[in-house]
């Protein structure tokens, strides 16, 4: 598929690698906290106000990087009732107006078939007028016809003039999904209607009522002494204990901008194991379409896993009972890190980590039900100067956890303040048989490999925030290299997360519009890169704050631009021109430059 692009005559020269070796100037006490660039590329920051919003007509002028992004939060209130995020609900809700204005095509129509409902279909079968009003096509190949050799969008499909040549043979032969995990709408109807029997987590919460008669629920219990030799012996033929976890790089579970597409990206540049979207436990099994999306997996994730959240342990043994003996996953992950709001004042995520006895019975009963791995993602604690986790983490491992992930921070730190890798240092003396992971901070090769070979301070590293802004960190890591990474390679990278958002998303209005907003939340981490070629200090750390710079050609400029209109503007050279009323809030911000 060819997606459409602008002709860019000041493209990036080639990449090229910075030597290891290369005498770098120290950093003094001055430089910390700020990326040190080569003069040449510096420039002078201009303060300017920035409006609150920014069509993308505004997009003309030449990007001036170092400026306030495009949609600063609210400023002066404790309660977050206004600011970003009710801006961006408006917004959807104006875009789904005018999407209710236009003629809404029937997709039997739109495929040449005849719809069976008649006059109770509530979409157009106006063909005609919907192709009057149709926007333009995007690009000459459709990627369903490339993949499949078929287009389920038929006249919907934004690249439709594709669609005269029809591969009979591709289509007969390729799969109908090219992702596993795809829960049928039955079962999601059947789930919210309480149709569903979860016997084995019914099994644990009578095992539970006992211990707790017999007074010994509180106690620290292997399941070994629960489950007995024939339970035992079943899991040793399942999947459970399948996975050396030791030595891998892990893609961290991210949520909005860790989707199948991003996870692609980072299985292209050699990432190990890989996880869904942070799902809700209580709204998958109310049976949300939504939330049962996030655990789809595609097939080139080799080691993956879906991680859940939640505040009750029957809920939680309820869903992972389900995806385990339903989906394909090599783990279920308990999140128990997420420190927003939203999660954790309803007891979920990072709150729950003050309370040992509630988390016991969690992950014994994930333990009970599944027939994977159950892994488990946590922080220091919940306050800045009060340290849990190495309290807890042996007492994970006589609950059955597989693999401990433990963020170099506390709930209360969120993502400022740099990660205490001493502290992960010290949790791994205490966890005598479960690989612990750590995480925080990483973004480059000579990090990576100090922590895990020099310092030997963790069996492994869960990478966040540091594959948003340069995915190709799993390669640096493999190959122990900077990459030099040119604009151009950039935009590609780019242009093939558009082709596989679009794969994933659908092709038609609707699916373009996903893969692009979800390539502008992308675009707000990776507009922090600061290319190898031009800093004077390696290499680049996650809380250096870069001052504004120019790149080594128009394109490269571009891209580090933290203007929400520029990053349209790049989104337009890959999926095509936007509304003129078109505008972009991030949902997510990468602020964790304070020290």
């Amino acid at each position: 598929m060819t997606i459409a692009t602008t002709d860019n005559s000041t493209a990036a020269a080639a990449s090229v690698d910075v030597p290891s070796d290369q005498p770098q100037p120290e950093r003094t006490e001055v430089d910390r906290g700020v990326a040190q660039i080569k003069a040449e590329y510096q420039i002078q920051r201009h303060a300017e106000p920035t409006p609150r919003t920014e069509p993308a007509s505004d997009s003309t002028e030449a990007p001036t990087p170092g400026e306030a992004t495009a949609e600063p939060a609210a400023q002066g209130s404790a309660k977050r009732t206004g600011g970003q995020h009710q801006n961006r609900r408006q917004k959807n809700k104006n875009k789904a107006a005018r999407a209710e204005q236009g003629i809404r095509l029937c997709g039997k129509t739109a495929s040449g078939e005849t719809c069976t409902l008649g006059d109770k279909c509530t979409y157009s079968h106006d063909v005609e007028g919907y192709l009057a009003e149709k926007e333009a096509d995007i690009g000459p190949s459709c990627v369903n016809i490339d993949v499949y050799g078929q287009c389920r969008y038929g006249l919907r499909c934004r690249f439709a003039g594709a669609h005269a040549v029809v591969d009979e043979k591709k289509a007969e032969s390729v799969s109908q999904f090219y992702a596993h995990n795809e829960v049928s709408k039955d079962a999601q109807i059947r789930m919210r209607k309480k149709q569903i029997k979860f016997a084995r987590t019914e099994e644990f919460e009578a095992i539970w009522e006992r211990e707790v008669k017999e007074g010994v629920s509180d106690t620290v219990k292997g399941f070994g002494d629960v489950d007995g030799d024939e339970a035992r012996e079943k899991r040793q033929r399942t999947r459970r204990g399948q996975i050396d976890y030791r030595g891998k790089t892990y893609l961290a579970p991210l949520t909005t901008v860790g989707n199948l597409p991003f996870r692609r990206i980072c299985k292209g540049y050699g990432v190990d194991i890989t996880c869904s979207e942070m799902a809700l436990a209580g709204n998958l099994l109310q049976g949300h379409q939504s939330e049962w999306a996030l655990v789809k997996r595609h097939k080139s994730e080799d080691i993956f896993g879906v991680q859940l959240a939640g505040n009750n342990a029957s809920v939680l043994g309820k869903a992972a009972e389900f995806i385990s003996s339903e989906c394909e996953v090599d783990f279920i992950d308990l999140n128990m890190g997420c420190p927003i709001d939203m999660v954790a004042n309803n007891g979920g995520g990072s709150a729950l980590l003050s309370q040992p006895k509630k988390i016991g019975r969690m992950v014994r009963t994930m333990h009970h039900v599944t027939d994977c791995d159950i892994t488990v993602k946590i922080r220091t604690g919940v306050l800045k100067n009060e340290n849990l986790a190495h309290k807890l983490i042996p007492q994970f491992e006589e609950w059955g956890a597989s693999l401990i992930t433990l963020h170099g921070r506390s709930r209360q730190q969120r993502y400022t303040k740099l990660a205490n890798w001493g502290y992960i240092g010290e949790c791994k003396q205490v966890a005598s048989r479960v690989p612990l992971f750590g995480g925080g901070d990483v973004m480059s090769w000579e990090e990576y490999w100090d922590h895990m070979e020099t310092e030997k301070q963790c069996d492994g590293i869960m990478i966040g925030r540091g594959a948003l802004v340069k995915p190709w960190v799993f390669k640096e890591i493999e190959e122990r290299r900077v990459w030099d990474i040119s604009a151009t390679e950039r935009l590609d990278m780019m242009k093939e997360f558009a082709r596989f958002g679009l794969e994933h998303w659908g092709t038609d209005s609707q699916g373009v519009s996903n893969t692009r907003r979800f390539l502008l939340e992308w675009q707000s981490f990776l507009h922090r890169y600061i290319p190898a070629g031009i800093m004077k200090v390696l290499p680049q750390r996650m809380n250096d704050r870069p001052p504004a710079f120019v790149g080594r050609n128009d394109l490269e400029t571009l891209m580090a631009s933290d203007k929400a209109r520029d990053w349209i503007k790049l989104s337009e050279m890959i999926l095509g021109p936007t509304p003129d009323d078109f505008t972009f809030v991030p949902k997510h911000k990468s602020n964790s430059y304070e020290n």
